[in-house]
């Protein structure tokens, strides 16, 4: 997902912070270039305004709150809070990115707390955050496949 189609390097830096995601794109291109999610995470993100990428990191980022808040509050991970939050999760990256199937997003929990990088980033919200994550998504994904 490339997002300096429609983005200054300001504008970037606005609503990405210290991330710029052009660094990660070849990369992202290697893991999953070949892939229909990348192809559609690529045709839709192609036209989204500054407008349209305030949204989704602004949407992304409350529901990694909400779920911070959950776990902080002692809720189990596969409780039904936590798992409506990864349900929602799911349904943000499959209404901005591309059709997020059950499988795709276990895929994404593992990476968030196998990749360092990720789980910096998420832990930046709440220390732990990023397995707790993938403990809501990997309950939830269960949940709706049995």
């Amino acid at each position: 997902m490339s997002t300096s189609v429609n983005l200054s390097a300001e504008e970037r830096a606005e609503l990405f912070g210290g991330f710029d995601p052009d660094e990660h794109a070849a990369e992202a291109e290697r893991r999953w270039g070949g892939t229909q999610a990348w192809a559609d995470s690529a045709r839709r993100t192609a036209s989204y305004t500054k407008e349209d990428w305030q949204r989704f990191v602004t949407e992304a980022a409350v529901i990694s709150a909400r779920l911070a808040d959950a776990m902080r509050a002692g809720l189990p991970a596969d409780g039904e809070q936590a798992m409506d939050l990864a349900e929602e999760h799911r349904a943000h990256i499959t209404r901005w990115c591309y059709e997020c199937t059950y499988e795709i997003h276990r895929g994404l929990g593992e990476m968030y707390v196998s990749d360092p990088r990720f789980t910096a980033s998420i832990d930046a919200t709440a220390a732990g955050l990023a397995a707790y994550f993938r403990s809501a998504i990997t309950a939830n994904a269960a949940r709706h496949q049995a």
